[in-house]
């Protein structure tokens, strides 16, 4: 029979995520009194917009400033203290209050605190931190050649871990301890923390053949809750291969192009599913030798995207190689090599022809012949 006893920890593990903060915005929106007096229309009769002057004085001296702060009525709680108020942000940020979404390219920040809630001191605390996906474990701190020499009663350590998140689905942070409690008892404090990780975009691409001229349509979608500012949607093409964006002709000057240049602004992507395209102009840079290949297909390159939220928070997504139309192989290439430059009618001439194998393996017995087709077309 296996005892049941329970260990007793004097440590604990408390995670919280480090993220930033978001602005705290007011409802309802407050208003000026002159726009319940003053309409649109005002300015069309000229009696009403000769008392304007007037009604704005009057505004003036019972505006909300001037009345009483001890006022417990709240009869102005609606009305406009300052014209920034307007915009209903009171310049407050309000703190995270849950652990919240984490998103595949962010960077993922946790600050632990490991608390001693016995009457006694604990000593030579190891504390190791990690993270476990399906794939892989990622050590994040490690004290165990430095460890913590004591943690006083009542007292706590702190320290702050840092994971970019490159994989989809559960992680799950590890936290230990391994110390030596107030008897002199060696223990082992394991505590886990899960969270899942979602994909923040979907990138939909598109490859269309316009006679020697290859386009790559890319459409990214945003599946987050806030939205996104793209700091950078660049193609990276594979070797042979040369990209130019194209973008919708603007009537701008030149002046404003060059700022433009210099200073890039970022494309806003709503959330909940906004949507924005780009569009790519491939071309083949070789000379005669072979793309790429694989299976059947060729790489085109790949697309290196990076965004920021509101406030800053950037994130960073690289999509797997984009595949072309599948390359069409032939087995047999046949090319001129030589013809004859003066060919006298109804006399036989010689043509030199070039026949390449293209495969792995031995091709033949071949039959050579000269179609009617090409008899017909020479003697034309």
């Amino acid at each position: 029979m296996s005892s049941g006893r329970q260990v007793q920890h004097s440590l604990a593990f408390r995670v919280m995520r480090l993220c930033r903060p978001s602005f705290h915005s007011e409802t309802p929106l407050r208003f000026d009194p002159c726009d319940l007096i003053a309409g649109e229309d005002l300015f069309d009769d000229a009696v009403a917009a000769s008392n304007l002057p007037r009604l704005l004085s009057n505004h003036t001296l019972t505006s909300p400033k001037s009345t009483d702060s001890s006022d417990l009525t709240y009869r102005s709680r609606f009305l406009l203290h300052d014209p920034s108020d307007a915009i209903g942000l009171p310049g407050l940020l309000i703190l995270p209050q849950a652990f919240g979404a984490i998103y595949l390219g962010e960077t993922f920040c946790s600050y632990i605190s490991i608390n001693n809630s016995s009457n006694f001191e604990v000593r030579e605390v190891v504390i190791k931190a990690e993270i476990q996906t399906e794939r892989q474990r990622i050590l994040l701190l490690d004290t165990s050649k430095s460890p913590v020499e004591s943690i006083r009663a009542g007292g706590r350590y702190d320290f702050i871990v840092e994971h970019d998140v490159k994989e989809l689905g559960a992680h799950t942070l590890v936290c230990t301890a391994l110390y030596n409690d107030g008897d002199g008892e060696r223990k082992y404090l394991p505590q886990f923390f899960k969270f899942i990780v979602a994909n923040p975009l979907s990138v939909r691409t598109k490859v269309r053949v316009v006679k020697e001229m290859t386009f790559l349509e890319a459409c990214i979608e945003n599946h987050t809750k806030s939205n996104l500012y793209m700091d950078q949607v660049d193609f990276e093409p594979a070797p042979h291969w040369s990209a130019t964006i194209l973008k919708a002709d603007g009537h701008h000057s030149e002046d404003s192009a060059l700022d433009r240049d210099i200073f890039k602004p970022p494309v806003l992507i709503k959330s909940g599913g906004g949507i924005q395209n780009y569009l790519y102009q491939l071309k083949s840079s070789s000379q005669g030798s072979a793309p790429v290949k694989v299976e059947g297909s060729n790489i085109l390159g790949k697309l290196q995207i990076t965004w920021r939220t509101n406030l800053g928070e950037p994130g960073r997504l690289q999509t797997q190689q984009i595949l072309g139309n599948p390359i069409a192989r032939k087995e047999i290439d046949l090319q001129v090599v030589e013809v004859p430059s003066v060919i006298m009618l109804e006399k036989p001439f010689l043509v030199h022809l070039n026949l390449n194998n293209q495969t792995d393996r031995t091709l033949g017995p071949l039959r050579y012949g000269c179609p009617k087709v090409m008899l017909l077309r020479t003697r034309l």
